[in-house]
């Protein structure tokens, strides 16, 4: 029978708790080793990018230059975005979507032409829009209001012709339709004709 002195055993265990941590400390390096390595990597690739296209000088940059100057671009383009951004709403007229449909309400309430003809057919409807291109506005509300009145619209199209833009929709409605819709319909809708 062998005897293991209290020293023994503490020696055993110290070289157990060495190989241990010297284990766990060669994970600890490796790990952090393949981190550096990956953003090494992913700094050279996004400086790849960049570089092509920002850069003129063919000197090698140090890593913090690398960075400041794709940080840069990339402020630049987002620049550049936002200014293209505010060309296309120019363009578009988004800028002034929201003041052209208070005129047009003002012109609305000043007995402005917005012509609505209501035909039924049948369980068939048939709304006939006449406005100006400001007040683009009513076709939605007018779409919003068959759907409101249980009307299923299947069918919506305009066109624009020297000026007035001419919408013709086509609904039909459900079961639950009411027998007098037709005629709530036309009375909601007569509010934008003033």
């Amino acid at each position: 029978m062998q005897y293991i002195s209290f020293w023994g055993a503490q020696e055993m265990s110290t070289k157990f708790n060495s190989s241990k941590s010297s284990s766990s400390n060669a994970d600890r390096k490796t790990i952090e080793k393949n981190r550096r390595n990956d953003l090494k990597q992913l700094y050279s690739q996004l400086y790849s990018l960049v570089h092509n296209r920002a850069s003129s000088s063919g000197e090698t940059k140090r890593l913090p230059d690398q960075i400041e100057e794709a940080t840069n671009y990339i402020k630049n383009l987002q620049e550049e975005v936002g200014k293209l951004k505010e060309k296309k709403d120019k363009l578009l007229g988004t800028d002034r979507s929201n003041t052209s449909e208070a005129n047009c309400r003002k012109r609305l309430l000043l007995n402005s032409p917005v012509q609505i003809e209501v035909n039924e057919n049948g369980g068939a409807l048939e709304v006939t829009l006449v406005t100006s291109l400001e007040c683009q506005f009513v076709f939605t509300e007018v779409i919003r209001i068959l759907h409101e009145e249980n009307a299923e619209v299947f069918d919506a199209s305009y066109s624009v012709v020297q000026g007035p833009a001419f919408h013709t929709i086509h609904a039909q409605f459900g079961e639950a339709a009411a027998n007098n819709a037709v005629e709530r319909i036309a009375k909601r809708l007569k509010k934008f004709t003033l």
